[in-house]
């Protein structure tokens, strides 16, 4: 990587152990066994990356992943229990039960005319199997901070692009040149954001400029690595934070630009507010080590488009009910070009929007029918979520929250405005008697 070039020329530092927080008490002894293993048969063993980063910010690392001079066919050489896998990137993964420990050998910035390494016109990598030395693979790293090196050899931390001071000073810092790196990979933008709001770090101004010139880049990544992004980014405890980033650096109308363009429309600003209370509801549930379905998150995410497209159906004279299915139909569709948004979520998503439909209706039958309703709860939740950003629905909060108790006791403390058909919805034909013909 050319713009990376000036980078070669950074003094490694070398931080001894009693000059940095890393303990291996704070290491997965499965990761330990491999480092220790690769060490004793006379290869590089190093921890890196986020297990690094995350114990220097005071974080307790998810993954423990690990770097060595080995090539994948070594690793499995000396781990039973190890399996090959990948073809843009060849990974070892070494399977302790549950747990997996990423093996990755030290990628080399250029190729050597393997032909393992192949990049797309517009500059994205599409494979990189090059090999090469310590120094090579921390200058091909994405940030400063993901390119820390924990030596299981002398328990020291090494440091080849200033990682060290950029982690102390709490900033995120492309390697090389910021263009260049985003073009390799546009969902690296999106990793920028969610780092940044999960470490509290402050995006480097050079790392940040090029985000909102290049957010259009993100149509080229695959649906399905978007929506595993997404998951990342709103289902680990810092949503609030990552939307928040995805609209300061001009990523969300990329992510999800029907969203933008109804919150956007939105002079009122209920539908930004919902959103944020949602993810907010998200991050507590998280922090609480509650269970969040990815159908309530996208339901919450998506909700602003929904509700845009049903008013202009609506505007175009298409009945309420068929303009809610509608809606809900175009709303997932169009976000599917851009997020795989699979099927077991989006029809239960779907399902949590039709149902608000029916709770400003209190006649006993279709109570109990919205009660035993499987999307129920979830609905009622969603329901409570839209009160946090508009008062208009208390009264059927209330109501439902009673009604799961006691419906005939809801019923006859909120009776129903109308006992006639459901809100939004043609009454129905009152069927006409055949008429039987006169007996002769």
């Amino acid at each position: 990587m050319d713009n990376a070039a000036p980078l070669l020329a950074a003094d490694l530092r070398i931080i001894p152990r009693d000059q940095h927080s890393i303990s291996r008490r704070q290491i997965s002894q499965n990761a330990l066994r491999v480092l220790y293993r690769l060490h004793e048969a006379g290869h590089a063993a190093y921890l890196v990356g986020g297990a690094v980063r995350d114990v220097l910010v005071g974080l307790a690392p998810k993954d423990f992943d690990i770097a060595t001079d080995a090539t994948p066919e070594q690793v499995k050489a000396l781990f039973r229990n190890c399996r090959l896998i990948g073809r843009r990137f060849r990974l070892a993964h070494v399977v302790f039960g549950r747990e997996i420990i990423e093996v990755a050998t030290f990628r080399a910035n250029v190729d050597d005319g393997s032909g393992d390494r192949e990049v797309h016109d517009g500059g994205r990598l599409l494979r990189d199997n090059v090999y090469g030395t310590v120094e090579d693979d921390a200058i091909r790293r994405d940030f400063t901070a993901n390119a820390l090196y924990y030596a299981i050899a002398d328990f020291s931390v090494r440091d080849y692009v200033g990682g060290f001071e950029d982690v102390e000073n709490r900033v995120l810092r492309l390697i090389g040149d910021p263009d260049t790196r985003y073009r390799e990979d546009p969902v690296r933008m999106l990793r920028a954001v969610r780092l940044a709001a999960k470490l509290d770090f402050t995006i480097e101004p050079g790392t940040a400029e090029p985000l909102p010139r290049l957010a259009s880049l993100l149509g080229e990544a695959a649906p399905a690595r978007l929506f595993e992004e997404c998951l990342k980014m709103f289902l680990a405890g810092h949503a609030v934070a990552s939307f928040e980033g995805l609209e300061r650096h001009g990523l969300l109308a990329a992510l999800f630009p029907e969203t933008a363009a109804a919150i956007k429309s939105n002079r009122s600003g209920a539908l930004r507010a919902m959103v944020l209370a949602g993810l907010r509801s998200t991050d507590a549930r998280i922090a609480a080590d509650e269970p969040v379905s990815p159908a309530f998150l996208f339901a919450t995410l998506l909700w602003p488009a929904y509700c845009r497209a049903m008013m202009k159906l609506q505007a175009e004279g298409v009945q309420p009910v068929d303009a809610q299915r509608r809606a809900a139909d175009r709303v997932t569709l169009h976000q599917l070009a851009t997020v795989a948004l699979p099927r077991r979520f989006s029809l239960p998503m779907q399902e949590i929007w039709l149902l608000q439909a029916r709770f400003p209706q209190r006649q006993r039958k279709r109570v109990t029918r919205t009660l035993s309703h499987p999307r129920f709860r979830a609905a009622f939740d969603f329901l409570v979520l839209r009160q946090t950003a508009s008062d208009e629905h208390t009264a059927d909060v209330a109501f439902w929250q009673e009604a799961q108790n006691d419906p005939d006791h809801a019923i006859a403390l909120f009776p129903a405005d109308d006992e006639g058909g459901d809100e939004g919805q043609a009454p129905r034909r009152r069927r006409r008697r055949r008429r039987t013909a006169p007996a002769e």
